[in-house]
Formats: structure tokens, sequence, C-alpha cells
């Protein structure tokens, strides 16, 4: 789906709501990564008309220099109305975008349109049953979000998770959920996926969107401040006990099986915006890098767990 010798290594770097703004995916892209630009965080379409056109500007003038300079992808919700999703995909196409990242709820309309204008469609999965669904309905490419994901998260391990879908689909597989080092990658293609999804690790860089006390609350938390629940948006997702706090929810009745959604936030407090979701991987974030940093750092760690895997192979073979 993607030309592997135009990325630095095989990541792509989530779309997050209300983290995910033009400069991380442009920092993204020229880094050697997949960005991905989510259409719901610009207010308007005209505004992400602009970041495109700003995008694709700046990917254009470093490929003159380059050949590691990674795709932009467009990010959609499968629930928009058939008229948005067209118009969006429209948009993108017109920018030269060749793949979409569909996420909530049943992806048939995206593929329709997506493959009307020749473009792939990834679609997050939480289970095994539901990307037998989204196969199903034509998608090109899977991204599985495994136990420990930030955000909305699945409840399997990526040991059974990966290996089991890759028994049914032989298409693009993306393993996404708690990686946050060069090393979680190239755990990710030995479990049969051909990418890493990572984004809690890019909410703490410096071109994130994100508020500096969120970015600030990574770095100082462990996975031991999240607690798993679906009582804050109704999906089960990873939520940051401080940010819970400072909010003045009560985390322990939060938690609770079976709480209603909304119940116990105060009426002027927002998931997402005054609540922060992060995943597993926290335990190995301990800084607020600039992408650029990041990334060349992330591949020194995968080229040093490809050079261990393949001598522990060879080793085998002796």
């Amino acid at each position: 789906m993607f030309n592997r010798s135009s990325l630095s290594i095989p990541v792509i770097c989530a779309p997050m709501f209300l983290v995910t703004g033009p400069d991380l995916v442009r920092e993204a892209c020229l880094a050697g990564l997949v960005g991905v630009l989510p259409r719901h965080n610009a207010r308007t379409l005209d505004q992400f008309e602009e970041w495109l056109d700003a995008i694709q500007a700046a990917r254009k003038e470093a490929l003159a220099h380059s050949a590691k300079v990674g795709p932009l992808v467009v990010n959609v919700t499968a629930k928009l109305p058939a008229a948005e999703i067209e118009e969006t995909l429209t948009l993108a196409a017109r920018y030269g975008v060749e793949t979409v990242i569909s996420v909530n709820g049943g992806p048939r309309e995206v593929v329709r349109v997506a493959h009307s204008m020749n473009m792939g469609v990834l679609h997050d999965v939480i289970s095994v049953e539901f990307a037998k669904k989204a196969i199903d309905q034509g998608v090109d490419g899977l991204i599985a979000i495994g136990l420990g994901g930030g955000g909305h998260s699945g409840p399997l391990s990526h040991l059974t998770l990966i290996e089991k879908i890759r028994t049914i689909f032989k298409g693009p597989l993306v393993m996404a959920g708690g990686v946050s080092t060069g090393a979680g990658v190239r755990a990710a293609e030995v479990l049969g996926a051909d990418y890493a999804y990572m984004g809690t690790r890019f909410i703490a860089t410096k071109e994130a969107d994100a508020p500096a006390d969120y970015k600030q609350m990574l770095v100082e938390s462990t996975s031991q401040d999240l607690v798993f629940t679906p009582n804050v948006t109704g999906v089960s997702a990873n939520w940051l006990k401080p940010s819970l706090k400072r909010c003045g929810i009560d985390i322990e009745t939060l938690a609770k099986p079976g709480a209603e959604r909304f119940a116990h936030l105060p009426t002027d407090i927002r998931p997402w915006r005054d609540i922060w979701s992060g995943g597993q991987g926290i335990d190995l974030i301990d800084d607020i890098p600039d992408v650029a940093t990041l990334v060349a750092r992330l591949v020194r760690e995968y080229d040093i767990a490809c050079v261990r895997s393949n001598s522990l192979s060879a080793m085998r073979n002796i």
C-alpha cells in the first residue's frame, strides 16, 4: 500500500482528535513516516484544503532533496453522511492523496467512494470479528488496535490479534496499541504486521497540538496511571487518571461496570478536550522532542532490533 523505500521506518503517525494538526502531519511525512490528516480536526472544508495544500507543498519541496518522504493519508469518520465523505475524499484526491483511513462504524460507504477515485482504504478494528466485517465490506488494509492502545482500544493482546487476523487476511496490516519505540515496530513485523501505528508517543512532541500540560502528563505518568473504561465516551478507552482527577471525576465510580456514559462528568467537561487519553506505551515516554529527533531515535532502535532478531534467527540455524 505504501512504498517502503520512501519510509525511514514502517510507522504510521496515527490521527488523534484535537492533537493531530498540519504541523505534526507535515513533520511526520518529512521524517519519512506515513502522516495522517484527520478531516474532523479542521473546522471547515476550506481549512482542511489549506492544510492539504501546505503539507503537499512541503512534501514536494522535500522530495527534491530526499527520497525518504512519507505519503500523506486522510482520516475520515465512517459515520459521516455520504455527501460529506464524498466531498472530503474528492478534495483529498485532488491533492494527490492515495489512501484513506476510516474509523467508527462500517467502512462500506468510505470504500465505495474511495475505490471510485482509485484510493485505498485502511480501517480500524479492535477484534477479529470486526476485522471480518471490514474485510467483507471491501477494505484494502486493516489497523488492528490491540490491548494497551491510547484512546479507543481493543481488549485482545497483539500476540493473538495480529497472528489471528493474518490467518484470514493477506493484505496490508498495521499493529496499533502501546508502540513507543523502534523495537516495538520490529516486533509488529515479527508478528506479521506490515506497519506499526504510533499515537501516544507523538502526542509528546513539540509539533503536536496537545496542550503543554497534556504532554507533560504523558512524560510523568506510567501505565498505572491509566483507567480502561467505556464509561466516558461509551467505547472502551484508556484515560489518564491525573486528567480525570483535575476535572473532579470520581475514578472509582467511573470505572464500575455499567456506569452510564457521561453520568459522572461535570457539564462543562468534555472527553479529549478536558479528559486526556494515553496508551500503555507511556511507560517508555520520558521526553518531548521534535518529530525529526524522535524519528531518528526510532530508526536507531529499529535497526538495533532488526540486527538482534536476525542474529537470533541465524543462531537457531547453526
